[in-house]
């Protein structure tokens, strides 16, 4: 069995077929889906989701390049929401764009950080160009561990995040011939320390071009990590679903 530890199936793109895309990848394999909220009124509809859906679990926050538009009682409703989810996310802070308010997305950052460390829960992580950042904060504010979801940074970086208890999140990025970087981290880094993600419906697959992503395409994905690192599909399967299951206390 398979865990998609960061898939957004509350997206628009899925209303039309939200349970048929489900069970499409329970047929090959997935059998557990994290679902993470960007913003505070998706926190609703990821709950309802995970709430009608066996194994998908829910993960609330407020997405760095959603905090232009958050406001203070944003973190108050995750606060009163915490209780109900496996993990606080996706959260994060993203300096790929140039000029978005640097100041403003670590204040909400941080602010989700202290509510993943009053609740004990574990943090799905957005990295962008901010992995000094990021680690800055997380050494400040001290959390349980979590995910690093899509992660692109140096052997040096991975390193610090793995002693701050945070697994890392590969997916569609690494089947890419010209992703390097990220293959090499995927082929090198310890085993202990990798978990797989669709990030659905973006960041598609090299083998399904520019249609929409759904974690029915998670197998091969990790048949792509399997071929990396001299491996069966079946050691990666376990040994990542071991890895989703310890870092995020799932059943």
């Amino acid at each position: 069995m398979l865990i998609d530890t960061h898939c957004h199936l509350d997206a628009a793109e899925f209303d039309s077929d939200r349970g048929e895309v489900i069970a499409r990848a329970r047929s090959a394999g997935v059998g557990a889906f994290v679902i993470p909220a960007v913003e505070r009124k998706a926190f609703e509809k990821v709950l309802s989701i995970c709430g009608e859906n066996l194994h998908c679990y829910p993960a609330l926050g407020i997405h760095p390049m959603y905090v232009g538009d958050a406001v203070p009682e944003d973190i108050e409703a995750l606060r009163s929401r915490a209780l109900e989810v496996a993990a606080v996310g996706e959260i994060g802070l993203d300096f790929f764009v140039e000029n978005y308010d640097r100041e403003r997305q670590i204040h909400f950052f941080e602010a989700q950080l202290k509510i993943a460390r009053e609740f004990d829960l574990p943090v799905l992580l957005h990295v962008r160009r901010a992995q000094d950042a990021v680690l800055a904060s997380l050494r400040k504010i001290r959390v349980k561990g979590g995910i690093a979801h899509a992660f692109n940074g140096s052997f040096q970086q991975a390193g610090e995040f793995i002693r701050l208890g945070f697994r890392l999140g590969f997916g569609g990025a690494m089947t890419f011939e010209r992703a390097t970087r990220i293959r090499a981290l995927a082929a090198d880094l310890p085993m202990e320390s990798i978990v797989l993600e669709t990030d659905s419906p973006d960041m598609p697959p090299s083998f399904i071009g520019k249609a929409r992503n759904s974690p029915e395409y998670l197998p091969e994905i990790a048949e792509v990590l399997a071929n990396f690192r001299k491996m069966t599909v079946n050691e990666v399967a376990m040994a990542t679903t071991a890895n989703a299951r310890e870092v995020l206390e799932l059943e």
